[in-house]
């Protein structure tokens, strides 16, 4: 009776340690699935992204063009009221994604000394600076305006496949739904490397040279990111 209990219990073990290598591999799977297209299409825009700034990797079939845009008379009073008449005067399908306010304040050279002074002796202001954000990923309206001013800059962007994929990648414009998608994304990433690692380790004899490797990369990634902040 003994000996049968003591042979039961490296048995059960066994067992255990082989259903969870199962649901590991399982959910490993799934998740690899789930995030198989979202994955695509980031590491897709993210190369294009990485490279871009080094290697001046232009965005191909990006357009460009800007206008001055006159304001009806009297001129809307706030911004939110701006931004619902240039959504009407620019037919965009949605309200601003982005409306930013900047309060006047002294212009930058007042700030100096010798700077540049109004007629009561107070330092020379800009007027506020309101800024607004329409379109989508394919699509971008940016429009700027200072308050007091007839006009308004209005500067589109008409984006291509690609460049479309990288407003995709960094939610240009994209409402909070598609950023909640985007971090299960990172999630199932986080898990995929987590249960990747687990996997190898019980599923490999050479674990030494499994060890080596990832303490090797390890080692080469914290190099490669410090180095920029020892200049």
């Amino acid at each position: 009776m003994a000996e049968a209990a003591a042979t039961a219990l490296p048995s059960n073990r066994v067992n255990r340690r082989l259903s969870f290598v199962r649901w590991v591999r399982r959910t490993h799977g799934w998740f690899g699935l789930w995030g198989a297209l979202l994955g695509l299409m980031a590491g897709t825009s993210g190369i294009w992204l990485n490279h871009r700034s080094v290697m001046k990797l232009e965005l191909p079939d990006q357009q460009q063009s800007s206008m001055q845009l006159a304001l009806p008379d009297p001129r809307p009073e706030t911004a939110n009221a701006t931004a619902v008449w240039l959504q009407g005067v620019l037919k965009a399908d949605r309200p601003a994604n982005n409306i930013r306010v900047e309060r006047s304040r002294p212009v930058p050279w007042a700030e100096r000394d010798g700077g540049e002074r109004s007629g009561e002796g107070r330092p020379a202001m800009q007027p506020e600076r309101w800024t607004f954000a329409f379109g989508g990923p394919n699509k971008v309206m940016q429009v700027e305006y200072w308050v007091g001013n007839r006009s308004a800059s209005v500067r589109t962007t008409q984006n291509g496949f690609i460049a479309t994929l990288t407003n995709l990648h960094k939610g240009t414009t994209m409402p909070a739904p598609w950023i909640l998608l985007i971090d299960t994304l990172a999630g199932a990433m986080i898990f995929l490397s987590i249960s990747g690692i687990i996997l190898w380790w019980e599923t490999h004899r050479r674990r030494l040279a499994g060890i080596v490797i990832f303490g090797i990369s390890v080692i080469v990634t914290a190099a490669l990111a410090m180095s920029p902040l020892q200049w």
